[in-house]
């Protein structure tokens, strides 16, 4: 029979947070969470690219949370500016690693807004191993708080990205390369925008193509 994700209820600062998870029934296996879109844009846990981000997941082994932030779904509390998003993530990430105590790498991979939220994670977490930032908006947030940047990850952006300039993009990844002891895989996907409308397969095969690299030894 096959395994089935899982409606869960996580306690949180601003009530319950609600999401799917699905366990890995294999020992040692990886973790991640996967973050969505901005709130206030019709962003939620539902979200196609975040979906696919955690079916990839799935697929190659890991056990997988997605959520909905604060007042998004049938999450409790309303939208914080950030702040009360990044508790979220924080409260999300403290639950799987609870599930998964064995857990051999920690990933955190957001698309959009989640893609700062998971930034500003990483900086807080030093087990996170690995992270996928999917279409971050350097023209938009500040992520100069990269400084330095803890853990190697891959960044994935439109090349038609209607939202990001290219130079902001160019200006993240010439601050991350400069930094040393990690590596930051930045990945363009051709004739893209913010989307990825009519791009999502391109866009799978990428984060597979990373994610399997990096866990090959597991």
């Amino acid at each position: 029979m096959k395994q089935k994700s899982l409606e869960i209820f996580i306690p949180s600062s601003s009530g319950r947070i609600e999401g799917r998870y699905f366990k890995n029934q294999k020992e040692g296996s990886p973790i991640a969470i996967i973050l969505h879109p901005h709130p206030q844009y019709g962003g939620t846990m539902n979200n196609r690219i975040v979906q696919e981000t955690y079916n990839i997941f799935i697929k190659n082994g890991f056990s997988v949370l997605k959520f909905n932030f604060r007042g998004v779904g049938k999450s409790d509390g309303t939208f914080d500016n950030g702040q009360g998003e990044l508790s979220d993530a924080a409260t999300a990430l403290d639950w799987i690693e609870r599930e998964n105590q064995d857990y051999s790498q920690c990933w955190v991979s957001g698309f959009s807004f989640g893609s700062l939220i998971c930034m500003q994670l990483i900086m807080r977490r030093p087990e996170v191993t690995k992270f996928i930032a999917i279409a971050p908006q350097p023209n938009v947030y500040d992520f100069t708080f990269l400084a330095p940047c803890p853990t190697s990850g891959q960044i994935i952006f439109g090349e038609k990205d209607e939202l990001v300039s290219k130079s902001s993009i160019q200006d993240l990844n010439n601050r991350l390369k400069s930094q040393k002891g990690i590596e930051v895989d930045f990945s363009e996907i051709k004739n893209s925008n913010h989307f990825f409308k009519d791009r999502e397969e391109d866009l799978k095969k990428v984060i597979d193509k990373y994610i399997q690299k990096k866990t090959e030894l597991i």
